[in-house]
């Protein structure tokens, strides 16, 4: 079974995109950590890269925790520089995202919630169950590529600032690209399930170009792309007015009404869970992301974190 070792290669060019995204379903706790390298969410970055801004120079730590559908704890804080402390190790501010030897990835969340400031120290480890994924590119001719790297996970939360300790199922992935989301990438949507025996991960993009799956179970890691959906799916309108699912899929499975965790402008979270399939999915229109309005209402939700 392939096993994460190293770090994929990290960006330089300006414009230019990385992040690893874990998420944890452990009981009524669901939590997000990603580690980003030209942040998607970052509105300095949005207008540096136009001017040669590097990716490094807007990196950032964001970490959700949600109970019972219930934001608990959001940090998002940007810093000026990331560090390769080896082939298997990033640090970001006091944060680290590490690679062992036996395959374990762990997340390890040291800062400040934005935008007050209370501090947090949470930790995500995740054990794989499956081999990696295959990089794939998500619209063909445009220099995005989508990973996932371990895909099903046995996984552990810990937030030690709230003293919770709890175990279930983890997801772990990466996406990556040659230029700024919203250039010519509008948006996408996409649906992580968790089954009995298996994980489904749907990958919806615009155009009509068709979706996206990969499937890890006990038979190994599948990509496949499907053909297009014949009829739309019914969407509701946010108060942000962004256009999300009104029920989360595990292809044709309905898993539910999802319950919204994060909404924004640009950005919205949703969860679902039925029995023994638990769904969390993502909603991004980048072109909005990149009105002078929204970017200066980004400001809000991050802090700007000095490194230790």
């Amino acid at each position: 079974m392939m096993r994460l070792a190293n770090l994929p290669s990290l960006p330089d060019a300006a414009g230019t995109y990385r992040w690893f995204y874990a998420d944890v379903t452990a009981g009524p706790y669901s939590a997000v950590c990603i580690f980003m390298l030209g942040s998607l969410f970052s509105p300095r970055y949005s207008v540096a890269a136009r001017r040669g801004g590097r990716p490094l120079e807007h990196s950032a730590v964001n970490f959700a925790l949600y109970h019972q559908g219930v934001r608990r704890l959001w940090v998002l804080s940007e810093y000026a520089r990331a560090e390769l402390e080896s082939p298997g190790r990033l640090r970001i501010g006091r944060s680290t995202l590490s690679y062992e030897g036996d395959g374990t990835v762990r997340m390890a969340v040291d800062d400040w919630t934005a935008p007050w400031g209370r501090p947090v120290r949470a930790g995500l480890t995740l054990e794989p169950m499956t081999p990696m994924g295959e990089v794939v590119q998500l619209m063909p001719g445009l220099p995005h590529y989508w990973q996932a790297l371990a895909p099903r996970s046995r996984a552990r939360l810990e937030v030690s600032s709230l003293g919770i300790a709890a175990s279930g199922l983890g997801y772990h992935d990466t996406n990556h690209g040659g230029e700024l989301l919203g250039a010519r990438l509008s948006g996408w949507h996409w649906a992580r399930t968790h089954r009995e025996d298996e994980t489904v991960v749907d990958y919806h993009l615009p155009e009509g170009v068709a979706p996206l799956r990969v499937v890890a179970g006990a038979r190994g890691v599948r990509c496949e792309r499907g053909p297009a959906l014949v009829e739309a799916r019914p969407t509701n309108i946010t108060g942000w007015g962004l256009r999300v699912p009104s029920r989360l899929h595990a292809g044709n499975v309905v898993v539910g009404q999802p319950r919204l965790l994060e909404s924004s402008p640009f950005y919205a979270r949703l969860e679902a869970r039925k029995g023994p399939l638990d769904s969390l999915g993502e909603v991004a229109d980048f072109r909005r992301f990149h009105s002078p309005f929204i970017r200066w209402m980004a400001h809000f939700r991050t802090r700007m974190g000095r490194a230790a």
